[in-house]
């Protein structure tokens, strides 16, 4: 008897149709991001904490961004969804990269860039200095 195993996630559609949104997201980001001067130093940046959508360089300062793309505001903007749980944990993943690469000295700060893709094309907006490092 074979059983086929199907993964829903909870209102949200099929993962797979989020991560390419994601992906788009982060591409039409990255592109942005590079338009307003920034130098892209990492995309989907990983370790045992966590990911960051994009490290980037802004003249003196190191840039942690988060990027969310939503298709609608049914759920409210894209940037509500950096929520202090997920500030928290992106402070961690930021401070992992920074002691991985040296770089503790440096200055940095958090931006959001919050995209809506509507048939009419996409709504992007950059939050800098989005949020102050979390500690536990």
């Amino acid at each position: 008897m074979n059983q086929k195993r199907v993964t829903t996630s909870q209102g949200h559609g099929p993962r797979r149709e989020r991560k390419e949104l994601g992906k788009k997201g982060e591409d039409l980001a990255l592109r942005f991001l590079k338009r307003k001067g920034y130098k892209i130093i990492e995309r989907n940046y990983v370790c045992k904490l966590g990911e960051m959508d994009i490290i980037a360089q802004e003249k003196d300062t190191l840039v942690f961004v988060e990027v969310k793309t939503r298709t609608s505001m049914a759920f409210g903007p894209p940037q509500l969804a950096v929520n202090p749980t997920k500030q928290m944990q992106l402070s961690k993943v930021a401070l992992n990269f920074l002691k991985e690469k040296k770089r503790e000295d440096v200055k940095a700060r958090f931006d959001v860039v919050a995209i809506v893709l509507r048939p009419t094309g996409e709504e992007i907006e950059l939050i800098r200095d989005a949020f102050d490092l979390k500690y536990l």
